[in-house]
């Protein structure tokens, strides 16, 4: 079992909690009240900063009903926060960009993150050819 430490950076959200079972992501909660009109930009605090295992980064998405309950979507579409990104002040936040006039509140669910190891070190090897068979190229899944 891995341990983050956490520091909340508000008191007034929810404590996180792994729900085991269930699914491993783990909600984030806003821990500001915003309003925000169609077009409108903000980095919304998820009141936590956290020193992750070794060897780990997190990745932050929007949780499946963001877009529906508040018409925000996350610019960076997945947010990675790599392990070095671990100080008091290097809070968590959702970068949100409204779709629609919204108010997001204190204690909305709006994200989730899990960790993931990191990439191992690798190394390229330039070939003249590859011998897998083709797909058809991006784009081309579920055309038939």
């Amino acid at each position: 079992m891995e341990t983050i430490k956490i520091r909340y950076a508000s008191n007034e959200i929810e404590k996180l909690q792994y729900i085991d079972g269930k699914s491993d992501w783990i909600d984030l909660r806003a821990a500001e009240n915003v309003t925000l009109k169609a077009g409108e930009f903000k980095l919304i605090s998820l009141g936590v900063a956290m020193e992750l295992p070794a060897g780990y980064e997190a990745h932050i998405v929007p949780r499946s009903s963001t877009f529906k309950n508040f018409g925000v979507i996350q610019t960076n579409h997945c947010g990675i926060i790599d392990g070095s990104y671990c100080g008091n002040e290097d809070i968590w936040r959702f970068p949100a960009l409204a779709v629609r006039d919204t108010e997001i509140h204190v204690n909305d669910r709006i994200c989730q993150f899990r960790i993931m190891k990191n990439q191992p070190q690798i190394v390229f090897d330039e070939v003249d050819e590859l011998h897998g068979a083709d797909r058809g190229g991006f784009g081309s899944t579920g055309k038939n």
